[in-house]
């Protein structure tokens, strides 16, 4: 009769043409296989993102304090932080899953989700708030039927939260795609 571990192992090596006697890790008596090869491939399956992910990593994993610049190349490459490459991120520079996923989260910059092809951001600071940009949310969410972190149902456009663009003196602030604009109240009265 076949142990417990041999039979496990013969349905992985089914299941995974790539697995290697040197990946087989033993405790307990038990044996657990894992493939590199495979387990990249099922963690990451776009392989657009496994390529600017590992691009990433290769720059930055080796500096110290490396979390950050990583997040902010693959976000700047795919435009959000694709919820399988935490895993793998954490996995290359020694963190947990909890560490990078609570660093994305903390920071407003970073997305989880694809945005849309153009991108919104309503200034939310104390200035910007004084001199209408709650006016501008209003009308804006109204237009365009979304909410913010949210997109259009075309897929066009994002509407999001950003926190201080430096523009008080053209306040309302906004930014398109990344380009800082000024609202006039003749605009938001249209």
């Amino acid at each position: 009769t076949q142990s417990r571990s041999s039979a496990a192992s013969d349905v992985y090596k089914r299941q995974c043409k790539y697995i290697h006697i040197h990946t087989a890790i033993r405790n307990c008596g038990r044996v657990f296989l894992r493939c590199l090869a495979h387990r990249e491939v099922s963690i990451l399956a776009d392989t657009h993102h496994k390529v600017v992910v590992d691009a990433a990593l290769e720059k930055h994993e080796s500096t110290k304090g490396s979390l950050l610049p990583i997040l902010h190349e693959i976000q700047d490459a795919l435009g959000y932080i694709p919820s399988d490459a935490i895993d793998v991120i954490g996995k290359r520079i020694n963190r947990s899953r909890a560490e990078v996923h609570g660093v994305v989260s903390f920071y407003h910059h970073f997305r989880t989700h694809k945005p849309g092809r153009h991108i919104i951001q309503v200034c939310r600071s104390e200035a910007c708030q004084a001199l209408g940009a709650n006016d501008v949310i209003d009308k804006l969410k109204r237009t365009l039927g979304i909410e913010f972190h949210e997109s259009t149902s075309d897929g066009q456009i994002t509407l999001e939260p950003i926190y201080c663009l430096g523009h008080c003196a053209c306040a309302p602030a906004l930014m398109v795609n990344g380009e800082p604009r000024a609202v006039s109240y003749t605009h938001l009265r249209a």
